[in-house]
């Protein structure tokens, strides 16, 4: 999807620093988005932004739904988890709370990761509405999976990003496998931190209208 066509920064980067605005503009002269919805649109650029890889364009996979219901979400104001605390740093304004201190401090069980016992306090303290948000872990990823389909916790929109050679494209592949849980993914071992952030200020700007509609 190269060969894009030169426009002027996108809606939704409206109001932002001359700096940004440019790295969008050169943005839309690499690739060409206009055959995304302004919501999807939005997210796909912004990762592209944060990461300066096009292959998003192409390798990110949101279900139906998924932008509508993290609007929706943090219009609520749910809380934002998160699977690090590099995650949480990198979401303007939102923030993000992350339980690997208190899993720290409560020690995880034999053969459970932190990040995995640091998911379940997350659960037991937000088991409805929540955004998730794993940008790190695919474990973390896996045990949130885990608690979904025993019917331990109804997430609002899960954004499952994990990084890593071992375990992250198998735990997105199985997030995007439960149908009905909104999700924002990507395929394969690319990932991080930088990208789920990226995805949920895409969110929050969308909340807040700058993308036009959603």
């Amino acid at each position: 999807m190269t060969g894009g066509h030169p426009r002027d920064a996108p809606a939704s980067v409206s109001g932002i620093h001359p700096i940004e605005a440019e790295s969008y503009r050169r943005l839309a002269t690499r690739i060409d988005l206009s055959h995304l919805t302004p919501g999807p649109r939005a997210i796909v650029e912004r990762v592209i932004h944060a990461t300066a890889d096009l292959d998003f364009a192409e390798s990110l996979r949101l279900t139906d739904g998924a932008v509508d219901a993290g609007v929706a979400a943090l219009r609520r104001g749910c809380p934002v988890v998160v699977d690090v605390e590099m995650v949480a740093a990198g979401i303007a304004g939102t923030g993000g709370t992350c339980f690997l201190s208190e899993a720290r401090a409560a020690g995880a069980p034999s053969g459970l990761t932190l990040s995995a016992r640091a998911m379940e306090l997350a659960v037991r303290a937000h088991p409805d509405g929540a955004l998730f948000v794993i940008g790190c872990a695919p474990t973390a990823l896996e045990r949130l999976l885990d608690l979904v389909e025993a019917g331990a916790v109804r997430p609002a929109l899960v954004v499952g990003v994990p990084v890593g050679f071992v375990g992250a494209a198998e735990s997105k592949e199985r997030l995007r496998s439960i149908v009905a849980l909104p999700s924002i993914s990507n395929v394969g071992e690319r990932g991080g931190s930088a990208v789920a952030a990226a995805i949920v200020n895409a969110l929050a700007r969308l909340r807040h209208g700058e993308a036009g509609d959603v």
